[in-house]
């Protein structure tokens, strides 16, 4: 015996008209279910929207990481080499959109390079070199969870590198980046942009998480008292070094779900890859989430 059979003998044998009336509104509410315009309806009702996002989400995030494993895969066969770099405030999300490009991927063929403070030999060294040793090989993706653009930003807002090394750091890096596209590495330079309340919020989250707490280190401590003072190394880092041939990329990541998808599928777009033309996706990136940079261009940050 079906619900909708139990339903009918209900209704024939009460004779209360309240109940009789919640009866005709449970029937209802069944024969909503049935079409997805009428469960929307009905999950917006019982607040269940927020978990009718999240499965859109993760199906689209799939939909994109079928996509990324067929990249990975002609980058390997074809011997090509991808470097993404990640740049962004504290907070911004650069970590969490690596780890869902990364997730379904070969990881014999990738790298993730997220480099620590550098050692006395290396603060010897010529700037790019300790950067230089995790350039992609041939088949290999490289994520940079930040880059050689520390010196642009972090050094000089915390006083870790001289005006000189500065100045010279921001005459060199775009013949850097110039011969490397020369030499045939696909360059894609990401800043995720956030708003000064954002990043607020979750940091007071991450010091209430104890799972998210060691993400948390002095300077991030310090971001938002330096945000102003971050804004302006910030904008003459995108004067100096965003090219026609190595554009910066800005993604909107106020929303880190966005921010994910639409920075893979940017990626994605840039990358011509064999089958592109056949995936089940878009491609096309949101506009209002990922641009190239402009000065003209509503920042977040």
């Amino acid at each position: 015996m079906g619900i909708r059979d139990d339903l009918a003998f209900l209704k024939e044998h009460i004779d209360q008209p309240q109940l009789l009336e919640r009866l005709q509104a449970i029937e209802e509410a069944i024969g909503k279910l049935r079409t997805k315009k009428g469960l929307k309806l009905l999950a917006k009702r019982k607040r269940i929207a927020k978990v009718l996002r999240e499965i859109e989400y993760e199906e689209e995030l799939t939909r994109l990481q079928i996509e990324l494993i067929k990249m990975q895969n002609w980058i390997y066969e074809e011997k090509r080499r991808l470097m993404i770099i990640f740049e962004g405030r504290d907070a911004a999300g650069k970590g969490g959109a690596i780890k869902r490009f990364i997730m379904h991927l070969n990881p014999r063929k990738y790298r993730v390079v997220a480099l620590p403070a550098p050692t006395e030999v290396e603060k010897g060294q010529f700037y790019f070199q300790r950067y230089f040793k995790h350039l992609p090989d041939p088949g290999e993706i490289a994520f940079f969870d930040r880059s050689w653009y520390n010196r642009a930003i972090v050094e000089p807002v915390y006083g870790f590198c001289t005006q000189e090394q500065y100045e010279r750091f921001m005459r060199e890096v775009p013949e850097i980046e110039h011969a490397l596209i020369d030499d045939g590495i696909i360059l894609i330079k990401f800043w995720f942009s956030i708003s000064k309340e954002t990043q607020k919020r979750r940091f007071q989250e991450r010091m209430r998480n104890p799972l998210k707490q060691w993400k948390l280190s002095p300077v991030d401590l310090r971001a938002q008292e330096l945000w102003d003072e971050i804004t302006k190394y910030k904008e003459e880092m995108f004067s100096r070094t965003h090219t026609s041939y190595s554009p910066w990329i800005i993604v909107n990541s106020n929303n880190k779900k966005l921010a994910r998808l639409e920075s893979i599928r940017y990626v994605l777009s840039q990358v011509p890859y064999e089958g592109r033309e056949e995936a089940k996706v878009s491609l096309i990136p949101d506009p209002d989430i990922v641009q190239r940079y402009h000065r003209r261009n509503l920042q977040l940050d």
